[in-house]
C-alpha cells in the first residue's frame, strides 16, 4: 500500500492539534487533545503517541500508509538532533528527545521545526501565501513570532533562530516596554495581544476624551479585540492606538522586506482576526519603510488558515524534508 498520507502536529501549551492529510494538503481528519503540562510535561509525548495510535487504528491505517509525521513546537528546536528545550509553556525546561521517542514508538519518520516556521509553511502551501516561493509570515498572538521562506526554503540560520521577528527592537521611546526575553522595546511587547493593551493603557493615561475605551478599561475588559472593534466603529482613541501599533508592525515588516525581499507578508495569529483594518493600516505605513523599488511589489495579506495553519504546515514539513 502506498505511503500517501501525512500526519501534522501543532503542539501548543493548552491544546495539541493533529491532522491526517493527503500529499496535496487536503485535511482528511483533524482532532485535538489537551496538552498535559503537569510533572514537567512528562506525559506530553506519551499522550501524543497514544492519540496517533488510536487514530491509525480507527482509520485502519498502518505505518505503511503514512509517509511521515511533522510537528511544530514552541521552545528552542534543534532540527538535526530532533530535540526541544526551553518550551516553558509546556513545562519542558530540560532537553526533550522528541524525534527519537516518536520514531521509536510509532515506527514513522518524524520531522520537527519551530511552530511559527511550520505555520508559515502552512500559509504558503494552502493559505494566503498562494504557494509563493518568497514569503514572510508574522504571527501576532500571545507573543509575536515569524517564519521566513526564500526560494521555497525556510530560513533557519546558524542556530535555528532565524525568524524571531518578535524580538526585533522597534522602540526606544515611550513604548519601550520590557519584553519576556529580557530586552525592552521588542515588537512582541507592542504588537502582541498583551502589548496592544499596554499601548492602550499608556494612551488612556496620556489622553482625556470621550473614547469608549475609558469605560471598557474601568470594567477591566480592555483587550486587543475590543480595541480593534471600537476602531472599526470610528472611536478616535481606538483608531489612534491601532495606528500606532500598525506603524510599529510596518516598521518591522519593512525592514525585514528590505533585507530578504519577499513577494508577500502574511499576518496571522489571533490579532489578525481584526482583518481589513489591520491589513490596510499596516499597508498605509509600510511604504514609509520600504526601499522605494519595493513599494509596489510587496503585498500584505491576512492569513487564511487560522488554527489549521500549524497542522497543515507540519504535514508539508514531511514533504520538504523527506522528498527533497
Amino acid at each position: 500500500m502506498a505511503q500517501d498520507k501525512l500526519i501534522g502536529i501543532d503542539l501548543g501549551g493548552t491544546t495539541t492539534k493533529f491532522a491526517l492529510l493527503t500529499q496535496t494538503g487536503k485535511i482528511v481528519d483533524k482532532w485535538s487533545i489537551k496538552t498535559q503540562t503537569e510533572d514537567h510535561g512528562s506525559q506530553i509525548l506519551p499522550n501524543m503517541i497514544a492519540s496517533i495510535q488510536a487514530k491509525l487504528e480507527e482509520w485502519k491505517l498502518t505505518s505503511q500508509d503514512i509517509l511521515g509525521i511533522g510537528m511544530g513546537s514552541p521552545g528552542s528546536v534543534d532540527r538535526k538532533a530532533g530535540t526541544v528545550v526551553g518550551a516553558y509553556n509546556l513545562n519542558w525546561q530540560e532537553v526533550q528527545a522528541v524525534k527519537a521517542t516518536m520514531e521509536e514508538e510509532l515506527g514513522l519518520d518524524f520531522y520537527l521545526d519551530n511552530d511559527a516556521n511550520v505555520a508559515a509553511l502552512g500559509e504558503q502551501w494552502q493559505g494566503a501565501g498562494d504557494q509563493d516561493p518568497n514569503l514572510v509570515f508574522m504571527t501576532l498572538g500571545t507573543g509575536v513570532g515569524g517564519g521566513i521562506i526564500l526560494d521555497n526554503q525556510l530560513v533557519h540560520g546558524a542556530h535555528d533562530t532565524a525568524g524571531e521577528i518578535g524580538h526585533l527592537t522597534v522602540s526606544n521611546d515611550r513604548f519601550d516596554f520590557p519584553c519576556t526575553c529580557g530586552k525592552s522595546g521588542c515588537l512582541e511587547s507592542i504588537a502582541s495581544a498583551s502589548g496592544i493593551v499596554k499601548v492602550a493603557q499608556q494612551m488612556l493615561a496620556e489622553n482625556k476624551g470621550q473614547s469608549q475605551l475609558y469605560q471598557v478599561a474601568d470594567r477591566g475588559d480592555l483587550e486587543a479585540k475590543v480595541i480593534f472593534d471600537l476602531a472599526k466603529q470610528g472611536d478616535d482613541l481606538a483608531l489612534l492606538i491601532v495606528d500606532i501599533v500598525c506603524d510599529y508592525l510596518a516598521f518591522a515588516a519593512g525592514n525585514i522586506a528590505n533585507i530578504v525581499n519577499p513577494s508577500v507578508i502574511v499576518i496571522g495569529g489571533g490579532v489578525s482576526q481584526a482583518g481589513a483594518i489591520l491589513k490596510e493600516t499596516v499597508e498605509k505605513h509600510l511604504a514609509d519603510y520600504l526601499f522605494p523599488p519595493l513599494r509596489d511589489k510587496t503585498r500584505v495579506k491576512i492569513a487564511q488558515l487560522e488554527s489549521d495553519a500549524g497542522v497543515i504546515g507540519a504535514g508539508s514539513l514531511v514533504l520538504k524534508e523527506k522528498l527533497a
